[in-house]
Formats: structure tokens, C-alpha cells, sequence
């Protein structure tokens, strides 16, 4: 089985792509995401996160909210909003932020590859948000949310694309609401599809930078299919999943930060004497964004702090032990506030760095939270090392920008 292999998307009309287009499932809460499909229709927040077109006590769980995004779906292909492409294709897919540029491709990916760790993950899933993403893929019989993947860049594939974008006209091209440009090129010239399918065939392996749980999810979905299956052995369209794939030379990191909701007991100045134990704290008079590995901005009562950890306190040997996100954990969040597995514990919380520091003190000033802890980000390098050693990070250890968006091309399986 190919490492990647084309597909025929069903992707929004043109002159309509702006409206249906929409942010991933997983950025967005439920408030933000009713605000941003009021008075569209055509918004793909209707299927991605369909709970918010029901009442506002259905739980994002309930069978009701699958069953309303199925209903969605099969609504914009009877009304033209979708349409399928004739034939398998590939997609460049180019995103600009900030005037910085990502060219990658669209590409479905191996199920079989991910099981075998030829697609490498870095994160453990969260059981509850596994088990949506594969009621959703069963639900729809699709996979409508890309997972982002990276690969050590290949100057093969940089002319491949390079030379299909700058010869061809792109199907979309349009600046979204957050001022992030999307252009997508349609592939569907034979030998170029030949000659990318190749070229990623070589590649020793592909990274999940992010999407752990929906590749996840593809995975059990290939599992439950086959078992119904009167030819499990035969490849169906099921044993792959939606992909987008980025060089890593291209790719944006940004901070993973972390808010509690309590001090586990302590007092303030309990606390801060506890953390003094394995860290050096200073108080900052402004927000404390970290700039170099090792260094940790925390946000409590009004009042920011700096964080440095003891060199001496750093496994430099271990590749998931010396991430600073494990740094965190190993002194601090577990010693001190109790938070053993920060996978399930409720009392944690993380927000993405596109958010910013204000995003952070808005928590804990509402009082929904009591401290806060900025980050330096997590590099691809590191990501990297960590799954070439068949290891894997803490939750929510890596934050990359920008989002793809969900409904621009629909894998069907």
C-alpha cells in the first residue's frame, strides 16, 4: 500500500468556498462557533460542529448532534454546495500568515502506514475526543478535517510543486476572517500524480504534527469496516485517511500554554514556595513570555512571574524527558498541584499560543482559573526526535499555525 495515494474530493463550488470553509472543529468552543455560523447556512461549523444548531444543553456527545451533522452533509451535496470531483486527484494546498507561506499537499494517507509507524505519532489521544472523531467518520462516511503531517523537506517535491503552482491556475484563493490567505491548486495531471505518489513513497516517514486524534480515529473506523467486510483484505477507501502534508523547513510553532483551576490546597504564598524548590522565581512587571528553552512565564493573583529550572534538574539523554512541557510536569504540576495525568485531570486546561498571554490572564482575572503558566514552543526537532524513538510527549505539548480549514476538500469512505 502507497504511503499516499489521490482521491476524488468533494469540495465547495467555487464562487461559495469563503462561506462553507470553515475553522477546524477543535478551535473554536461552541459559543464562538454559533457566532461564526449565524446567518450561514452554507458554514461547515453545521457539520463539523453540529451541536450548534441544537439546544444548548445537548451535550457535543449526543447521538442527536451526529445525526444532525449526517443531515447537514448530505444536505449540501443534494444542493450543489459540495460537488465531487470526476476523478482520484491530488491538491496543493498554500496558506499564508503573517507573509509567511506553507505549500503542501493533499493527499490521502495510509491507515495501514500510521498502524505500522511509518506515519509517526508524538501524543497520546484523550479517549472522549478519539471516540467523537470516529462516530463522526462513521457518521458521515468521510473524513472532513485534514490531519496536518510534516516530513523532512525533499527538494524533489519542492520542484514538483513549485512548478505546478506557478504554471497553474488555483480552483480557490481567498483571505478568511482571521487575515490567513487559502489557495488550493486541483493536481490532476497523471504523471505528476505519478511522480508526488513516488516521491513521498521514498520518504522513510511522515510526522502527525497535529490530528493524533483523527488519524486515530481513521484507524478504528479501517478496523470496523473490515470486520464487516466480506474482503477485509482489499483496499478500500477506508484504509486511508485525510491528510495535508507540509516540508518541515515550512511549518509554524507556536506555544502550548497551560491554566488551573486551583492550587490544590495551598495557599499563594504556600505555593510560590513550593515552586522556589525547583525553580528560580522572579517577578516580572510585565506579561512574561518565554524566549529560550527552560523558561517559564506563570500568571497568579494579578501578578506575573519568571520561572527558570536548574540545569541540573534536566535529563539531557532522554529525548521527552528534557521537553520543557515534561519540565513542567515532572516539578511542578504534578508535585505541587496534584495533576498526575494531565490527559484526563479536569482541573487542567490548555490554550493554543495564537490566543496570546491576554488569553491567558482573561482565564485566571474571570476567575474560571487560578494560575497560569506560559511556554516556550516545543520544535519540530524536538517533535521529531521524539518519534524516531518511539516515544511520545505530554498532551497538548505542540500549537501550529495556521488552522487548515475544515470542508475545503472532503475524503469519502
Amino acid at each position: 500500500m502507497k504511503l499516499i495515494q489521490p482521491f476524488p474530493g468533494w469540495r465547495p463550488k467555487t464562487e461559495l468556498v469563503e462561506r462553507v470553509s470553515s475553522p477546524p472543529y477543535d478551535v473554536l468552543n461552541r459559543q464562538e462557533a454559533m457566532a461564526l455560523a449565524k446567518d450561514n447556512p452554507d458554514s461547515f461549523l453545521h457539520v463539523s460542529k453540529a451541536e450548534i444548531d441544537l439546544p444548548e444543553q445537548v451535550s457535543p456527545y449526543d447521538k442527536r448532534v451526529y445525526a444532525a451533522a449526517k443531515k447537514r452533509y448530505l444536505e449540501m451535496q443534494e444542493q450543489g454546495i459540495l460537488e465531487k470531483d470526476p476523478e482520484p486527484y491530488l491538491y496543493f494546498y498554500r496558506l499564508v500568515m503573517n507573509g509567511k507561506e506553507q505549500l503542501g499537499l493533499v493527499a490521502a494517507a495510509s491507515v495501514a502506514a500510521y498502524n505500522q509507524n511509518r506515519i509517526k505519532k508524538h501524543e497520546f489521544t484523550r479517549p472522549a475526543k478519539e471516540d467523537d472523531r470516529t462516530r463522526i467518520s462513521e457518521t458521515l462516511g468521510a473524513h472532513s478535517g485534514p490531519v496536518f503531517l510534516t516530513y523532512s523537506h525533499s527538494s524533489n517535491i519542492d520542484e514538483i510543486a513549485a512548478n505546478w503552482v506557478a504554471n497553474r491556475p488555483p480552483v480557490y484563493d481567498f483571505t478568511a476572517s482571521d487575515g490567513v490567505r487559502h489557495t488550493l491548486w486541483v493536481v490532476s495531471d497523471e504523471k505528476t500524480i505519478s511522480d508526488l505518489v513516488a516521491a513521498f513513497e521514498a520518504l522513510p516517514s511522515l510526522y502527525i504534527a497535529d490530528g493524533h486524534h483523527r488519524s486515530a480515529a481513521a484507524s478504528r473506523v479501517a478496523d470496523l469496516r473490515k470486520s464487516s467486510d466480506s474482503s477485509p483484505d482489499k483496499e478500500s477507501s477506508s484504509d486511508r485517511f485525510l491528510s495535508v502534508i507540509f516540508p518541515d523547513n515550512q511549518v509554524n510553532i507556536l506555544d502550548y500554554n497551560r491554566v488551573v483551576c486551583d492550587l490544590n490546597g495551598l495557599s499563594n504564598t504556600a505555593f510560590l514556595a513550593a515552586v522556589a524548590e525547583n525553580f528560580t522565581v522572579t517577578i516580572s512587571p510585565t506579561p512574561f513570555k518565554p524566549k529560550q528553552r527552560n523558561s517559564f512565564g506563570m500568571y497568579m493573583a494579578g501578578q506575573w512571574y519568571k520561572l527558570e529550572i536548574a540545569q541540573d534538574k534536566i535529563d539531557t539523554t532522554n529525548p521527552v524527558a528534557q521537553l520543557d512541557v515534561s519540565l513542567l510536569n515532572q516539578y511542578l504540576l504534578e508535585p505541587i498541584l496534584g495533576i498526575h495525568d494531565p490527559r484526563r485531570d479536569p482541573r487542567i486546561d490548555f490554550v493554543g499560543g495564537i490566543r496570546g498571554l491576554q488569553g491567558l490572564m482573561d482565564r485566571v482575572d474571570s476567575k474560571e482559573m487560578v494560575v497560569a503558566f506560559s511556554m516556550y514552543p516545543t520544535s519540530l526537532t524536538e517533535l521529531m526526535s521524539v518519534a524516531d524513538a518511539g516515544e511520545v510527549m505530554p498532551p497538548k505539548s505542540t500549537w501550529f499555525e495556521p488552522k487548515l480549514r475544515d470542508g475545503l476538500v472532503i475524503q469519502e469512505i
